[in-house]
């Protein structure tokens, strides 16, 4: 069995009086999700949190590790994948996707979130969040 981590964020930002956050449409499979990604070699878990939102949104944040919740499920045979997710509140908001890897990147109002979801793990850590994020 071979075993997979990887780390990111549900970011958020407040804007015109409403709770919205930022999600990622990946290129290829084209689900809409939270940015994520591998570790690297020597990174703790908020670096590599912080690294893949920057790699893959050019979105700075203020990350919150006080919420942490841990995702896991097999994305092909035999792996066994750990996804760590924390809050994040957004410094920017002008988003840019990262050529090659993702193909858009939109702010979505929190009571439409579960509209644009695609699995039901994100659709799960959003309602963890919820109060949070209020």
């Amino acid at each position: 069995m071979r075993f997979e981590k990887s780390c990111g964020a549900i970011v958020y930002r407040k804007f015109h009086g409403n709770t919205e956050l930022l999600l990622v449409k990946h290129a290829g499979g084209g689900h809409w999700s939270f940015p994520k990604g591998h570790m690297e070699s020597g990174e703790t878990e908020s670096d590599t949190a912080l690294r893949e939102i920057m790699e893959e949104t050019n979105i700075e944040v203020i990350l919150d590790t006080s919420f942490r919740e841990v995702v896991t499920y097999s994305p092909k045979r035999d792996t066994m994948k750990d996804v760590v997710y924390f809050l994040a509140r957004a410094k920017t908001f002008d988003a840019k996707p990262q050529e090659g890897e993702i193909s858009r990147v939109k702010w979505v109002e929190l009571h439409q979130i579960h509209d644009y979801l695609t699995y039901d793990n994100d659709k799960m850590l959003v309602n963890h969040a919820r109060a949070r994020l209020k």
